[in-house]
């Protein structure tokens, strides 16, 4: 399971940055999942391997232009690059009202069959690559959370199970991984649809949207592999702002990844003050996110960028990959 982030900005895009757009793809097919499409991520994905015919569905967190301005055009190229697949639409009503707006008043055209499912608590969507699960957030608007598990894990065979019983390896094992039915010399007949075990545990992510509280997600992150989580600000900065933005701070976000044990914590949604290199000595830097969430989290810890892309490998450990 691999993270592409297409845009890591909060509120604006800067010259490194573009606004929120985090692509979940399968390590092999072409099909993925979209989480929000701010403004320009269709230009964003011209810079991946990711097509936008291969789009399965876009989970919407919020109707925030930062997080959904971009999906009237991503939709419109996708009709004009001659899309006929089924594309699944995820997010409140606002978002569908928004569009609807759109279409109407610019004359878009959408002939390929959209589905649209308004997100609420008992969302169970399943997709051939994932299943999608929601949790509410707290926001100045209606906002969500996401978690996707992997649905498609591949079998293997629990030799354990057939060494425990007495069967030694041999080419018994290929006919019984095949799922046949085999006859032993000693007469036992054994199914090899009884000794199918998944080949790994199946892998799973949450990625949320504006939140200012994390708790909230402590359900939802029950035994996820990682949390992909806003961290607009630092404490300090967030407490100069006050709490009418409704954003949450690393050290926040890391206090709740430890209390929950999450192994791998990936940082976004960075305020435009946070630069990868300042200008000047003590302007406000990604470090300064940084070195706030290492001082309450002991696990893995992602500040992402754009483009950056991070895989889930089947021992559930998280790597950013190589451009």
């Amino acid at each position: 399971m691999n993270i592409t982030f297409l845009g890591t900005s909060s509120g604006a895009p800067t010259r490194q940055r573009n606004v929120s757009a985090t692509a979940i793809h399968p390590e092999t097919g072409r099909g993925w999942v979209l989480v929000d499409c701010g403004e320009a991520t269709q230009h964003q994905l011209q810079r991946t391997r990711l097509s936008p015919l291969k789009l399965k569905a876009i989970l919407i967190t919020h109707i925030h232009g930062d997080h959904c301005y971009g999906l009237p055009g991503l939709l419109a190229s996708c009709q004009l690059n001659g899309r006929t697949e089924p594309l699944v639409l995820v997010g409140p009503a606002s978002v569908w009202a928004y569009l609807q707006a759109v279409i109407k008043h610019t004359e878009l055209r959408i002939e390929y069959p959209l589905e649209f499912v308004e997100v609420s608590s008992q969302l169970a969507l399943e997709l051939d690559e994932c299943g999608v699960t929601a949790t509410r957030l707290s926001h100045r608007v209606e906002c969500w959370a996401y978690r996707l598990d992997e649905r498609q894990v591949p079998t293997g065979l629990d030799t354990e199970r057939l060494q425990r019983e007495g069967v030694p390896p041999s080419p018994v094992y290929g006919r019984l991984q095949k799922g046949e039915r085999v006859t032993l010399d000693d007469g036992r007949e054994l199914n090899g649809e009884d000794y199918a075990v998944p080949a790994y545990a199946a892998r799973s992510l949450v990625v949320g949207g504006d939140n200012d509280r994390p708790d909230l997600l402590a359900g939802a992150c029950e035994g996820v592999h990682a949390l992909v989580h806003e961290a607009t600000y630092t404490e300090p900065v967030l407490q100069k702002v006050g709490p009418e933005p409704q954003h949450s701070s690393a050290l926040r976000v890391a206090q709740f990844a430890q209390s929950q044990s999450i192994p791998a914590l990936i940082l976004t949604h960075f305020s435009p003050r946070y630069r990868k290199v300042p200008r000047r000595s003590g302007d406000a830097s990604l470090e300064d996110l940084r070195s706030e969430a290492l001082s309450q989290y002991q696990g893995d810890l992602f500040l992402a960028e754009d483009f950056d892309t991070f895989c889930i490998g089947r021992d559930g450990r998280v790597q950013r990959l190589e451009p």
